[in-house]
């Protein structure tokens, strides 16, 4: 299979040329025009060659076609139809022999149904193919959006199991927060949820184009009981607790009241989940759970334990 081809500086500009693009805040546009960094971020996300990766917001293609040269196949969701009918021809031109399943759509809406059968847009010498159950989640994600979309992609793909994701460097701290940090709350504690999450290094930003004004963090998040593409077992191990649409809809508005006025009792805080002050108290103690203490000491096992899971 012909070798890939990375994008460089140049490269970027040439197609961002060819498009007339000017990078939009709005759909946190920022793209990585250094090789080294791609097979770091790749490297990162410790991917087998089975593994079948989906990205959002793959832009020009730099993370992409990393992608590819590692697992020879991807999906890809793409919000700018610009971008978007571009990609297979960067995909046909710089990693010819490679399958990518593009999808034309909002993240936070992407389902199941978008990726899983459906044929290759760019295979370029290795014929059509239909696509199964991603097995990872590696993608730079747009700063303004990019925890919804991370908690988005996790409940709707459960066939995934590693995440390396890299977000602005302030979220991915927040991300990778222990309990009793000042930056411990409900991003930490729903990451947490769905397997163990860890800080995978920091990316500076003079490797994107247009250069922003912060850092970027990278996290890894190993997601419990979803075995490798060989059968191996989840580095996170099995989970202590169902990961399911229904659990989520148990915890989910406990961790938000808990967090939504900080200083406030978890007593005081879940008085309008529970109905009463006092209802949330009986509820906690029968949880185990010191009704004065604040949301910011709890793990997420003290949450799924409330929750009655």
């Amino acid at each position: 299979m012909t070798d890939v081809r990375l994008l460089g500086p140049v490269e970027v500009r040439r197609l961002a040329a060819e498009l007339d693009l000017q990078p939009t805040k709005k759909l946190g546009q920022n793209f990585v025009h250094d090789p080294n960094t791609v097979r770091r971020i790749v490297a990162a996300a410790d991917l087998s060659p089975e593994d079948y990766p989906v990205e959002v917001g793959p832009g020009l293609g730099s993370l992409t076609l990393g992608l590819l040269e590692h697992c020879g196949r991807a999906a890809a969701v793409e919000i700018d139809p610009r971008l978007a009918e571009r990609l297979p021809k960067t995909v046909g031109e710089f990693a010819p022999g490679r399958q990518l399943n593009l999808v034309l759509k909002d993240a936070m809406t992407v389902t199941r149904d978008d990726i899983v059968g459906k044929q290759s847009l760019a295979a370029g010498d290795a014929g059509a193919a239909e696509f199964p159950e991603p097995t990872a989640l590696v993608a730079n994600l747009p700063y303004n959006v990019s925890v919804p979309v991370l908690l988005h992609m996790l409940r709707e793909f459960p066939s995934i199991r590693r995440v390396l994701v890299m977000v602005q460097l302030e979220v991915a701290e927040r991300l990778a927060a222990e309990p009793g940090s000042k930056i411990y709350g409900v991003p930490s504690v729903k990451a947490a949820f769905h397997g163990d999450v860890r800080r995978a290094g920091t990316i500076g930003p003079n490797v994107f184009w247009p250069v922003p004004k912060v850092d970027s963090g990278l996290v890894r998040i190993d997601v419990f009981g979803v075995p490798g593409p060989d059968g191996e077992p989840s580095p996170a191990g099995d989970a202590p607790w169902p990961v399911t649409d229904e659990a989520r809809d148990k915890v989910w508005p406990l961790i938000d009241a808990a967090f939504a006025q900080r200083r406030k009792t978890l007593r005081a805080a879940l008085s309008g989940v529970y109905g009463s002050g006092a209802a949330a108290e009986e509820a906690l103690v029968a949880a185990g759970i010191d009704p004065k203490l604040r949301g910011e000491k709890l793990g997420v096992a003290d949450f799924v334990r409330l929750a009655g899971l």
